[in-house]
């Protein structure tokens, strides 16, 4: 590996490092109960939540969370099960119906803790009554391939939903819920992470309507019925049942960009973080990027050399083509466009959880030969930009950044180092 890469990697590893549960968990525990501790929760990342709430928790507890294929973390106490993302199935449909048991029946004196991170969405299929587990799997697919923004898919998938928009916490009540959230969502709203199912907030089926009508999302049939029919909405925020529970942010990507750029400047080299809540078609960010970076070698502006922009956020992408990849290595290779023959640019996009897409790399490396070396191969970079096959193209270089799970999730995670 290059020293530029390993740079890169550095600050990846201290991003994550910034937002693992071992660390961040501890200083955000609510007090013992005088009845009992209650666990329940979802995410990509929620096992290692679990396993770091075991270790810091001074008291009796028992719970269940729910987690992707693969992502599982030994727990004692806490029993972590397994279910498809970034599409549903069965195993999460039986999980969800899992979590409801968890919280049935509690008193006012029990305490639920909601260990709630990215990848919820998809892990706690609960179609309302007249729709099907089919329905919910096809809503997702149709949202992953719009190109919204997170927030108005999870505004959309709380509406059709039994669990999502508060719903489980309500179902909790008279206990009160603590939600501890490891925030993915640009601007950290707790509601839209995961589609916050113990956090309700005040959008409406209307609302879904008409932000699939601004997106064009062409929603199901049945989808569309259930949402004009206006007959079950979340619940309200000041509904009383949510009255004594406590929500906290407990990692973001705002912390860990922090964290990467006080490395950074550690290792003598500015650090400029850009936004961390950056949204839009992941190929069109790419071309921004590029623009800022192409400055600073030319102009040497807005930002003197050498630098390393560092941006965080969630991109979308709106399939046009049937490749391989995902959001940070589309990104990674619309850049690669963007930046070819300006020397001295080498970046990093990756997603924190550590896999992008549905492939098994994080993201992808890019350089101002990226370009090029695909052309040596005889191939086209836009070709593979054009049918979304980013993950191929970085295949044929091997430049995938393999991490494996990382245990945590706070979004994209992108560097960009402009050299002397």
């Amino acid at each position: 590996m290059s020293g530029e890469r390993a740079f890169l990697t550095r600050l990846f590893k201290a991003a994550v490092a910034a937002a693992d549960p071992e660390v961040v968990l501890r200083p955000f525990l609510p007090p013992r109960p005088a009845g009992r501790t209650v666990v329940v929760g979802a995410g990509k990342g929620v096992a290692q939540l679990a396993r770091a709430l075991e270790n810091a928790w001074d008291g009796p507890l028992s719970g269940i969370v729910v987690t992707r294929y693969g992502y599982g973390a030994p727990c004692e106490r806490i029993r972590v099960v397994e279910a498809s993302h970034p599409v549903p199935d069965q195993a999460g449909l039986e999980a969800t119906t899992l979590l409801f048991e968890q919280v049935r029946g509690l008193e006012p004196d029990d305490l639920v803790i909601a260990l709630i991170c990215g990848g919820s969405s998809a892990l706690l299929p609960a179609p309302p009554e007249g729709l099907t587990l089919q329905d919910e799997m096809s809503l997702n697919e149709v949202l992953l391939a719009s190109g919204a923004p997170i927030s108005v898919m999870n505004m959309i998938r709380k509406q059709v939903s039994r669990i999502k928009g508060g719903r489980l916490a309500a179902a909790a009540w008279p206990a009160r819920v603590a939600s501890l959230i490891v925030s993915d969502i640009p601007g950290d709203n707790p509601a839209l992470v995961g589609s916050g199912p113990t956090v309700p907030d005040s959008t409406t089926c209307q609302d879904a309507l008409n932000a699939a009508e601004r997106y064009n999302i062409p929603l199901p049939a049945v989808v569309r019925r259930h949402l004009e029919a206006l007959t079950v909405e979340s619940p309200c925020p000041d509904d009383p049942v949510f009255q004594k529970n406590t929500v906290q942010i407990i990692a973001s990507a705002s912390i860990s960009l922090e964290a990467a750029a006080a490395v950074s400047e550690m290792e003598g080299i500015r650090a400029v973080i850009l936004s961390d809540s950056i949204e839009g078609e992941a190929r069109d960010i790419a071309q921004m990027h590029a623009a800022i970076a192409r400055e600073i070698v030319m102009r040497n502006r807005p930002f003197p050399k050498p630098v390393v922009l560092l941006s965080g956020g969630e991109t979308t992408v709106t399939l046009r083509g049937k490749g391989k990849g995902g959001r940070n290595s589309e990104f990674a290779l619309g850049l690669a466009i963007g930046i070819s023959g300006i020397e001295g640019i080498h970046a990093l996009a990756a997603d924190t959880d550590g896999i992008d897409g549905s492939e098994d790399n994080a993201g992808a490396f890019a350089d101002s030969f990226t370009a090029a070396r695909l052309y040596q191969y005889g191939l086209d970079p836009e070709i593979f930009l054009r049918r979304n096959d980013a993950w191929t193209a970085f295949s044929k270089l091997n430049d995938l950044f393999v991490t494996g799970p990382t245990g945590t999730n706070v979004n994209d995670f992108r560097a960009i180092l402009i050299s002397e």
